[in-house]
């Protein structure tokens, strides 16, 4: 034939001796290594860089300019520029549970509490990267959607995937005697090949016109079109998502701030019915945890009696109010366990004779001896009457009883019915408990049935049970204390129980408990605020009850709740002279000292008022000294003075009606001021109480202030003891708190001078208490810290960019803001261990920062920028189009400048007054900082030593540092504050530069909070400049990118020199470094962003020189890369519309291979191909993370590289992960834009080329059944011909395939071996195209293993 075939085309004609002649000659080394080591020449006329060595990458943003794409629309045009929507301004409405807004309607409020409210009310200001979902953090090809589309896939099965059955043995013995000798010793050794099976087995059909003669370019269409028939369109799709745990570069987007809320549960009191009703029974609900003696819940007040019962008290109680009518509740927990105990106590109207005489007939009388009692039944009932009408309003103890909760919810739990009946009887043996269902099935449970640990304290999925409480204690007028209460419920848990000695009062209450439902309807919460999904105001409510957690709650403050608490404990009126035994204790929220000023904010209990004006103690009959165990709820004002206080009146109640005997006869006064030196006055109190009404003005002092002519109880000694318990989100209750807010406020306020605790704070001192209170911030609780965390955070930042105006002179306090900042964020990292994720983001910190930080307002006592402030509308702000920005924004449009060097004298007017004065004033030249933006400059983070970039910067960036400013006489006007003078990414870049010691150490260790800071502040900065139009060398100035260049720098060193002693924290600081670098690339300069990236690499480089084990060093700069490239635009970054226009198909066509040779052209075309088929100078900087990522692939896979086998799987683990993004992502589904991506990982094909002998094992040959074993090169004979080496056949093929010498461990495994071939095999998939350019012949064909 005049024209060969095809496949003989790519037959190699080398004779015999030049293979024995390749074969003899030994292996020295991939091409791909010994360019690598710069051995050989590279045949391009570019200057060869190794690639263990970082290239200068292009000036993206130049290039850019100088080169646009010709083509004016089409698809390709996606790939040149990010889109013009890329990222986000987005302004979003909190979520309200309640219908009506908690927040006070009070016109005048403190600055304090002005800045809380609008910290819980302002909109969420989040940025959001558009297609950040859309980079490899986030492949999209999970395990279902791939079964979905292997649906329909013809089944291909394989001869070497075929498993031989039981029989191998006698199978492979008939095989062996019906084959020839010389077909067993083929490698192969098929049974096809058997002279006997060919000569018995049927033709196969004749194949039609396979001796015609057939044009090459037809050839070459047929072939086209059958390679794209019934092509699936997302190869990577097809196959199981990489076998990673988390991928490193996912950042999950943190959970929005919310209201805190346990385990909840919801109690349903259905009924209580005693033996006889003779009078109304009040009932309260409370948690208690025994273990930490501790109250864990606000009381729930119930009332279940009848409507005859509640009519005797008409005349003392006003309308019911709906809210007071609810007879379930939600209680929520925190820490669910075994030592919670559900309280029931019982009450009854005040009457004549202590609590076991009243107790009496209820334990006597039974129902079924009504009729033979029924005399003595009416004559009660006429007392109780009686009573009613005289001493309605005042109650007495009565009874009480505790549910083991935890025993009630295991037990319900483990029942296969939905629902359980469950009976408590507190006078049987231990309490035993017997359950009913449907009242056919009776069985007996212990309450010592009990699951211990954790685990078993679960309140969400237990069966609904209905509990009949059989029993009640009596009170014992003596033992009313929490602490009594505490040894009875521990007493509960012995087998030797007092309490079952006891005689009970009998009664049934009936109770459902059950999960709370995620969304009750008709639901209240502790403020009586409806919640949403409230369809009907007329329905009887549910109460959310407050939790008091048994431990601190590390959860920031978002709503408005300004509670109070108040626990009068005991009173010792035994040295009292005069009649006072039946006492109660009224208490009042007073506002002044009239009895008038008597504030209704005490909230009601049930069926009562919502709210009234005093609340009374119940009364221990005849007890000079009694306990008491009240709790008074109040609802505290946003604001208050000086002259708000408890005032707490002792009476004497009269229980015999006696003529010329008043009902109450006031025996005693004592009070407690709300404000103590401007902070909320709380705690345990042990007053002393006055005999005499208080004089005037009596409410700014404290009763322990001996005032003369009063008399006191027991000569002014404290009798009455009280706590108050306050759960606000306004007042923190911390005094370090207190005085940094205080402090923080006076400034706003211009307000001197400041009264904090016993110090009166003056102007020309205030700079130094400042200071103090900054720096005194690390000695606060941490629980209040976290509650005001954003609150705090906020003020930190203001005093950065906003410093203050003090007597005249600017103080700097960005260095005390920073250094607390750092100190704050690493006690919330220690402490709070179980809220960080895998990359060590604090969840409170992270979500601070997605949803909360702002930059702050322009000028004082303004909102912050953005409709976030209070009564602003809500915008959805892009970016991109500053026409949508709110007309309402109070913005200063001029261009804002760091205060880098406070010490020049006057304020600068603009960018060139402040750097002539700083070098003026300084000496620093500019034109020789070490790094420089334009065109020609040199490139960045070429100094051959990292501390001494990072020496220059900090020397440069110290002199911008100085602790205050003189400024011009007009500046003495302003009221505290200047105008924005500072960037806060500016102040914080600086301010981390120069930091040093233990504040660095402790910036580094929470590296990513600063950086994240940093970039939502560049990004609103940009907004609110109308800056995004600006091209991107001209959005940041450049001192700003000096000290960034530095930062970087200095942490990159940082990991390089501790990766050995810090590994976890060098891990996390790797980490925050990488996705600092990558949101950089979304805001800044691009080019300068690649300039920071080759500045790591190059320290990189220079440690891994001296490092005789480099593998874990690799390791974190693959991380690093990875992070990196997870950049949602990782293609366009690439520049793949680039002038190094590669050929699109990999492999030659019939008809061009006819006119090509074996090697590569020296003409400029076939240097252009040859650029694209290699890591070459071109490639590596024009296509520059692609370069870097192939760089990595190549070096790691390199036969001849040291210590790094372990990273095989990572490295190609990374290319699989980029190729299987780009293959699903739905903007390049266009043919010219996939072949275009797929142009990047053209080198691809040669690095794995390089690879075979890690891919296959040439010394394996297989037996009979096709089952791999190894035959060593000793067993192998050439003389008889027993066996053709693979070595020789590849050979003859036209690959030379090197002799395998390394151990078995160095091949790679099979998983990771097919992820390396299937991103070879996607490339010529995408880039084959009819019309592409010729490709070089002498690529080698791959290898089947």
């Amino acid at each position: 034939m005049a024209e060969r075939r095809a496949f003989a085309q790519k037959i190699s004609r080398t004779v015999a001796a030049e293979v024995r002649k390749q074969i003899s000659g030994q292996y020295s080394g991939s091409p791909q290594l010994l360019k690598n080591l710069n051995i050989v020449g590279n045949i391009s006329h570019h200057t060869t860089v190794p690639l263990t060595e970082a290239v200068d990458p292009v000036d993206l943003e130049d290039y850019l300019i100088t080169h646009p794409l010709s083509v004016d629309s089409g698809p390709l045009r996606d790939l040149v520029e990010f889109p013009p929507d890329d990222i986000e301004v987005v302004y979003s409405p909190r979520d309200c549970r309640t219908l009506v807004s908690a927040v006070p309607e009070e016109s005048e409020m403190d600055p304090h509490v002005r800045d809380c409210i609008r910290s819980y009310t302002e909109d969420w200001a989040i940025v959001v990267r558009k297609y950040h979902k859309l980079g490899t953090g986030f492949n999209p090809n999970t395990l279902d959607k791939q079964k979905e589309r292997q649906k329909g896939l013809p089944r291909q099965v394989f001869e070497s995937d075929e498993a031989p059955d039981g029989n191998s043995y006698q199978d492979e013995q008939d095989d062996l005697k019906r084959r020839s000798m010389s077909i067993d010793d083929t490698p192969r050794g098929s049974w096809a090949c058997s002279i006997f099976d060919l000569k018995n087995s049927l033709p196969d059909a004749l194949l039609p016109n396979l001796l015609d003669r057939t044009p090459n370019e037809e050839i070459d269409h047929q072939n086209d079109d059958q390679r794209k028939s019934n092509r699936h369109k997302e190869l990577f799709a097809l196959h199981p998502s990489p076998d990673e745990e988390e991928p490193i570069e996912r950042l999950s987007v943190p959970d929005v701030p919310k209201e805190h809320f346990g385990q909840r549960l919801l109690v349903k009191c259905l009924s209580l019915k005693f033996e006889i009703e003779i009078e109304p029974i009040f009932a309260s609900l409370a948690l208690y945890d025994v273990k930490e003696k501790k109250k864990i819940s606000e009381n729930f007040y119930f009332d279940l009696n009848s409507e005859q019962m509640k009519g005797l008290l008409r005349p003392h109680v006003p309308p019911a109010a709906i809210t007071t009518l609810a007879r379930s509740a939600i209680f929520s927990i925190t820490y669910p366990s075994q030592d919670v105990f559900l309280v029931i106590k019982l009450e009854k109207v005040l009457q004549q004779g202590d609590i076991g005489e009243c107790a009496e007939p209820y334990m006597i009388f039974k129902e079924a001896d009504a009729t033979k009692n029924k005399e003595k039944l009416e004559k009660l009932k006429s007392q109780a009457d009686q009573f009613c009408q005289r001493l309605g309003k005042y109650r007495m103890p009565f009874a009480w009883t505790a549910i083991h909760l935890m025993n009630i919810v295991s037990s319900a739990g483990s029942l296969e019915r939905d629902s359980t009946e469950v009976e408590i009887s507190t006078g049987e043996r231990k309490g035993s408990w017997s359950e009913r269902r449907n009242s056919s099935l009776v069985g007996r449970r212990s309450l010592e049935r009990t699951t211990s640990g954790d685990d078993a304290c679960n309140l969400t999925s237990f069966r609904p049970a209905t509990l009949t409480v059989a029993n009640f204690f009596k009170q014992e007028g003596d033992r009313l204390s929490d602490e009594d209460l505490y040894k009875f419920l521990a007493d509960m848990r012995r087998p030797s129980s007092v309490l079952r000695r006891l005689r009970p009062i009998t009664a049934q209450l009936k109770i459902d408990i059950s999960p709370a439902p995620e969304n009750p309807h008709y639901c209240l919460t502790p403020e009586l605020l409806q919640v949403k999904l409230y369809p009907d105001s007329r329905v009887r409510p549910t109460r959310e009850i407050l939790e008091f957690p048994a431990r601190d709650v590390y959860v920031p403050n978002t709503t408005y709740r300004n509670l109070l608490y108040i626990y009068p404990q005991s009173l010792n009126f035994a040295n009292r002279q005069g009649s006072a035994r039946n006492i109660t204790v009224k208490v009042q929220f007073m506002y002044g000292e009239d009895p008038s000023n008597a504030m209704p904010v005490i909230f009601g209990k049930s069926s009562c008022s919502e709210f009234s004006k005093e609340a009374y103690t119940a009364v221990v009959y005849h007890n000079r000294s009694p306990d008491f165990h009240e709790e008074v709820k109040v609802k505290l004002p946003a604001t208050l003075t000086d002259h708000h206080h408890l005032l707490f009146t002792f009476y004497h109640v009269s229980c015999q009606q006696k003529q010329n005997t008043p009902l109450e006869t006031p025996v005693g006064y004592t009070w407690i001021p709300m404000l103590q030196n401007g902070r909320l006055k709380t705690g345990q109190f042990c007053l002393p109480v006055s005999l005499e009404k208080p004089p005037q003005a009596y409410s700014v002092l404290s009763p322990e202030v001996p005032l003369p002519g009063m008399k006191w109880v027991d000569n002014h000694k404290g009798v009455f003891n009280v706590e108050v318990v306050a759960v606000s989100s306004i007042h923190t209750q911390d005094p370090y708190l207190d005085r940094f807010f205080a402090l923080v406020n006076a400034l706003d306020e211009h307000m001197f001078p400041v009264r904090i605790g016993d110090m009166r704070i003056m102007e020309n001192n205030l700079e130094s208490e400042l200071k103090s209170s900054i720096s005194a911030l690390s000695s606060s609780q941490l629980e209040p810290v976290v509650r005001f965390l954003h609150l705090l955070l906020d003020k930190l930042i203001l005093l950065v960019v906003r410093p203050p105006v003090i007597a005249g002179q600017i103080v700097n306090l960005g260095q005390a803001s920073f250094e607390a900042m750092a100190s704050i964020i690493n006690r919330l990292h220690k402490n709070l261990e179980g809220n960080h994720d895998q990359h060590g983001r604090n969840s409170l910190l992270a979500s601070y920062i997605y949803y909360v930080f702002r930059l702050p307002s322009t000028h004082p006592n303004s909102p912050s920028p953005g409709p976030g402030g209070l009564g602003g509308s809500v915008h959805y702000a892009t970016m991109a189009r500053s026409a949508v920005r709110p007309a309402s924004l109070n913005l200063n449009r001029s261009r804002s400048l760091s205060n880098s060097n406070p010490d020049i004298s006057g304020t600068p007017t603009s960018p060139d007054d402040e750097v002539r004065s700083i070098i003026g004033s300084k000496g620093l030249d500019r034109s020789n900082s070490w790094v420089n933006t334009g065109p020609k400059a040199a490139s960045w983070g070429s100094n051959p030593s990292p501390s001494a970039e990072s020496t220059q910067a900090m020397d440069r960036s110290c002199n911008r540092m100085s602790s205050h400013t003189e400024t011009s006489s007009f500046l003495q006007t302003l009221t505290g504050r200047l105008p924005t003078k500072k960037l806060f990414h500016e102040e914080l870049a600086l301010q981390w530069v120069v930091c040093s010691g233990s504040v660095r150490e402790s910036a580094l260790q929470q590296a990513w909070f600063f950086f994240e800071l940093m970039v939502k502040s560049m990004v609103h900065h940009l907004y609110f400049n109308d800056k995004l139009d600006a091209p991107r060398k001209n959005r940041f100035p450049e001192r700003f990118m000096d000290d960034i260049a530095a930062l970087v720098s200095t942490i990159a060193g940082d990991v390089v020199s501790r990766f050995q002693k810090d590994t976890e924290m060098v891990e996390r600081l790797n980490t925050s470094l990488a996705f600092f670098l990558n949101d950089l690339l979304s805001v800044m300069d691009r080019g300068f962003v690649f300039s920071l990236i080759k500045s790591c690499y190059k320290q990189v480089s220079a440690k891994l020189y001296s490092l005789p084990n480099p593998s874990v060093l690799v390791s974190l700069r693959l991380d690093f890369l990875r992070i990196i490239c997870s950049h949602e635009h990782y293609v366009t970054l690439n520049l793949p519309c680039s002038l190094l226009t590669p050929p699109a198909s990999p492999s030659p066509s019939v008809s061009s291979a006819t006119s090509q040779s074996s090697g590569f052209s020296t003409n400029v075309q076939d240097q252009k191909i040859a650029n694209m088929f290699e890591l070459s100078l071109p490639f590596r900087q024009q296509h520059y993370l692609a370069g870097l990522v192939l760089t990595e692939l190549a070096l790691i896979l390199d036969p001849d590289a040291e210590g790094l086998f372990g990273l095989h799987k990572k490295v190609i683990n990374m290319v699989h992960n980029l190729l299987s993004s780009h293959d699903s992502d739905p903007r390049y589904s266009d043919p010219q834009i996939k072949a275009r991506v797929a142009m990047l990982y053209l080198p691809l094909i040669g690095i794995i080329m390089e690879t075979v002998p890690q891919l296959y094992e040439f010394t394996e040959t297989h037996n009979q059944r096709g089952r791999p074993i190894c035959i060593a090169p000793d067993d192998y004979d050439s003389e008889s011909g027993s066996m053709i080496s693979q070595t020789v056949a590849m050979a003859i093929a036209g690959t030379s395939v090197p002799q395998l010498t390394r151990p078995g461990s160095f091949l790679l495994t099979s998983t990771t071996r097919d992820k390396g071939l299937k991103c070879i095999f996607c490339i010529p998939k995408e880039t084959w195209l009819p019309c592409s350019p010729r490709i070089p012949q002498s690529l080698p064909s791959i290898p089947c293993p």
